[in-house]
């Protein structure tokens, strides 16, 4: 009974600090105004490159008018293989997709247990001798989401025989981020000196009131010559968080001897926050990814029935809320398709219906797949902007503001970026090779309205009500909203015939 007390104290004191942690967004308007009067948009590519010993980080250019409408960021990395991207953080909630390779990944949730332990036994069979233990390991494999709080520690380690490519949308209007728009990593090893400097450059960049992307760059090669310059006469400093920390300090904290401590702050030679590692990497590592993702199922599956009996057997409420969440979803397989049309192509979609924590981080993200010459119906998210990633093919996409002008009609290519405010109406139709992409929203729960199909506003005002507003007949009307039986494609088979007719 005596223990009961304290108990209850630690409870109390992890709900406080996860739900700092955790804390649902609120609107991007309470924290930071975005202006998104956009009449014109174009597809965007990285600005930044930063090589680091063992792969690449690429930076779209925040200051972009359609992200700065979206108060986003977005970043590409290249690990290549035995590449161990250094333990960092962000000031914003991100999604990260994978968009090629594998390898394992690590979360710190400050507070959790580590519940990944080895101990090895002794010779006599008598005892065990600790080895080590951390938080859970995660595999991820492409296609796989990833969903990063604010303010958590995360890496990530290629194992496999091919780069790894993920690219990363930070939501720095969250009001997790209580900072500034910019995005900021805050790297605990490596040396991100010359990422933080080209940073700095795109802030410096917009409080001046802009220049394009192409003097950008231009800028960029001839700093990159004068920094190449001065490098070969000496050495970058060292610029992760354990630097600048009295090292008398630190070494109290740690309780380690201040050699250690020397070490930890050296200058780690210009690689960068991407290292090869010698040697593959010793963790404890988790069992093969189809039976993690199994067990995380059934775990999520009893959890909600636990919730909706109301029951709080085997739940404690906070350990298994916060502790065991789910992290990652692949949404490339597709017999996971949430929509899915055999002519036409497929969408999966992901939202905090089936990945929980997207609820706290306030986004959500789909994959889509069109085939040769077939479309998207016309339609609108009603609560949050789209940022499209083009991984494969291309697709000829329009974009229509409130104005009813096109500020989009172009070809959408692979590699490229594009965001599509929230209400500003848009179609795509792939070419001839397909079209394959990942959206991130700016809402958990995203909401889309087709202007056209079985679920369309067309289909669902009266007849008489779109003849007159489009002053046609009756019957035409009805041609108009009962035509096409699909709720989210249209087939290019369908449209030759009509347009041949």
């Amino acid at each position: 009974m005596a223990d009961k007390p304290s108990l209850l104290s630690l409870s109390l004191s992890l709900l406080l600090l996860f739900h700092g942690c955790l804390a649902r967004p609120s609107s991007p308007s309470q924290q930071f105004q975005y202006e998104c009067q956009i009449n014109r948009l174009d597809t965007i590519e990285p600005v930044t490159r930063i090589k680091s010993e063992a792969g690449v980080t690429e930076w779209w250019n925040p200051n972009s008018k359609q992200l700065k409408c979206a108060g986003v960021a977005v970043v590409r990395h290249i690990v290549e293989p035995d590449g161990l991207v250094l333990p960092s953080f962000a000031n914003a909630p991100q999604l990260v997709y994978v968009v090629k390779g594998r390898g394992i990944q690590g979360t710190v949730m400050s507070g959790c247990p580590e519940t990944f332990q080895d101990s090895q036994q002794s010779q006599q069979g008598q005892s065990h001798r600790f080895q080590d233990q951390h938080q859970k390991v995660r595999r991820f494999r492409q296609g796989d989401i990833l969903a990063l709080p604010a303010g958590v520690v995360h890496w990530c380690y290629n194992d496999g025989n091919e780069p790894v490519v993920t690219v990363s949308l930070l939501d720095t209007s969250n009001s997790a981020n209580q900072l500034d728009n910019n995005p900021r990593e805050f790297h605990l090893a490596g040396n991100p000196e010359e990422e933080q400097r080209k940073l700095r450059k795109l802030q410096k960049q917009q409080q001046k009131g802009s220049s394009s992307e192409s003097e950008y760059e231009e800028e960029e090669e001839d700093e990159d010559s004068r920094k190449s310059s001065r490098h070969q006469q000496q050495h970058s400093s060292c610029s992760n968080l354990l630097c600048a920390f009295n090292r008398e300090f630190l070494a109290q904290a740690f309780n380690v001897d201040v050699k250690i401590i020397k070490k930890l702050q050296d200058d780690q030679g210009g690689r960068g926050t991407i290292v090869k590692v010698k040697e593959s990497l010793q963790v404890i590592k988790p069992p093969r990814m189809e039976h993690e993702e199994r067990e995380e199922r059934q775990r999520e599956r009893q959890r909600h029935q636990h919730g909706e009996r109301g029951s709080q057997r085997d739940v404690n409420g906070l350990e298994e809320t916060f502790c065991t969440m789910r992290l990652k979803e692949n949404i490339a397989d597709p017999e996971r398709a949430d929509i899915f049309n055999p002519q036409a192509g497929r969408i999966s979609t992901l939202n905090s219906f089936n990945l929980p924590i997207l609820k706290y981080l306030g986004l959500s993200a789909e994959r889509g797949v069109l085939y040769n010459k077939a479309g998207l119906i016309p339609q609108w998210s009603m609560n949050a902007h789209r940022i499209f990633y083009m991984l494969r093919g291309r697709a000829r996409v329009q974009v229509v503001n409130q104005n009813g002008n096109a500020v989009f009609d172009d070809y959408f290519e692979q590699g490229q970026l594009l965001t599509v405010p929230q209400n500003f109406a848009f179609m795509k139709r792939a070419g001839s090779e397909g079209a394959e992409w990942v959206c991130f929203y700016t809402n958990d729960n995203a909401m889309n309205t087709p202007m056209a199909g079985r679920v369309s506003a067309m289909r669902a005002m009266p007849e008489e009500v779109v003849a007159i507003s489009y002053q046609i007949s009756r019957e035409e009307a009805k041609r108009v909203k009962f035509s096409n039986p699909d709720t989210f494609f249209f087939t290019a088979s369908s449209s030759e015939r009509r347009a041949e007719a």
